[in-house]
């Protein structure tokens, strides 16, 4: 098949999670023998963040892990149709623009033979869902959902048996365990302060638990405003700014442990949907612990895979014996392994994707595929 993901940016992964499960995707489908393409506008809000902050050199560590992915950025509409030149299956990320979520609809609707997917991986359509409800999407053959709460909301606005629930997961070509000259040492979190909405939990799960418990925590991401940066020093916590998603494996390997501590709209609105960082952290090998959430769809084994602590205490006393028990340590490496080469590799998605569209296409549905 020839394939076209529409994404914000394939090479830009600055804010933008996205790009660090599409290029799993395209890479494990173009070992398959597909054809594949990246379509991205040519100043995306990414791309351009990350091209002012870093340069040409922002892009360094992408191209060295993924030499075999091409993408193509387009200015206008009229640019992508040779883009879709032959195509066999189209996919269309949600943070594109509304007019060209709509204009690749109306291409469908009019007779073009591709097939024509939507792909959601936020949570606008429970934070913003006027803003989803008014997108485009008449003409597409169905949509693909990052966890079961979402696909059920778009259940509800009537896409019924044309919404597959396709999960985010690691990279495990590139994240896996990496070997480290000098021991494991402290805690670190890669991940973006974003827009407040979940500065509390942070400071309680994260910030004061660490400081409590005498653990030296390296902070990695973007959009830290100042009381943010503030409220790092007066923790003792050391910011690094932006970090390449393809170089998180060398960091993950310098480290003890790592923390997940999910925004809210994941933890109240969209239960059982775990950030991409959750399957790259297990997938490199090191201990993960979490914030209160649930694993609603049965994606891990809580406790097994990693440890969940309900409060402030009980993050320090699992901080704790993660720096002291060096048997608990490797038994969550183990067991979180054990689930990501199991069912969790962008290499099982590349081939849940080929089943849907074979479904769709023999004329069978969500639920009759089941």
């Amino acid at each position: 098949m020839r394939i076209v993901y529409f994404t914000h940016s394939l090479e830009s992964c600055w804010n933008h999670g996205n790009a660090h499960f599409v290029r799993g995707v395209l890479r494990e489908l173009q070992l398959r023998g597909h054809e594949v393409l990246a379509v991205e506008p040519r100043e995306g809000w990414s791309l351009q963040n990350l091209l002012q902050d870093h340069g040409e050199a922002g892009l360094a560590a992408y191209r060295a892990a993924y030499p075999e992915l091409a993408a193509r950025s387009f200015e206008a509409l009229a640019d992508c149709e040779a883009a879709l030149d032959a195509a066999d299956l189209v996919i269309v990320h949600e943070w594109n623009a509304p007019e060209l979520v709509g204009a690749l609809g109306r291409m469908r609707a009019n007779g073009a033979r591709f097939t024509l997917l939507f792909h959601d991986t936020h949570h606008r359509a429970v934070s913003d869902p006027a803003a989803m409800r008014t997108m485009p999407l008449d003409g597409y053959d169905g949509v693909l959902a990052f966890g079961a709460a979402l696909a059920e909301v778009y259940r509800d606005w009537g896409w019924r048996d044309r919404v597959w629930i396709w999960h985010e997961a690691a990279d495990t070509r590139h994240f896996r365990p990496l070997p480290s000259s000098e021991p494991r040492q402290g805690l670190v979190w890669i991940g973006n302060w974003g827009d407040d909405e979940r500065s509390e939990e942070l400071e309680s799960f994260l910030l004061r638990p660490a400081r409590t418990v005498g653990l030296p925590l390296d902070i990695f991401g973007v959009r830290y405003p100042e009381d943010a940066l503030a409220a790092l020093r007066r923790h003792g916590a050391r910011y690094h700014g932006w970090l390449p998603n393809a170089a998180a494996p060398e960091v993950f390997a310098r480290h003890l442990a790592t923390i997940h501590v999910p925004r809210r709209f994941y933890v109240r609105m969209l239960p059982g949907i775990p950030t991409i960082r959750v399957f790259e952290a297990m997938a490199c090998g090191i201990p993960l612990v979490c914030s209160p959430w649930e694993d609603a769809e049965g994606l891990f084994r809580p406790g097994r895979d990693y440890l969940v602590a309900r409060d402030e205490p009980e993050m320090e006393r699992h901080m704790g014996a993660l720096r002291d028990d060096a048997a608990l340590r490797e038994s969550l490496v183990a067991s979180g392994l054990e689930t990501i080469r199991a069912r969790h590799s962008c290499a099982h998605r590349a081939e849940e994707l080929l089943g849907i569209v074979a479904n769709l296409r023999a004329g069978h549905t969500a639920e009759t595929a089941a």
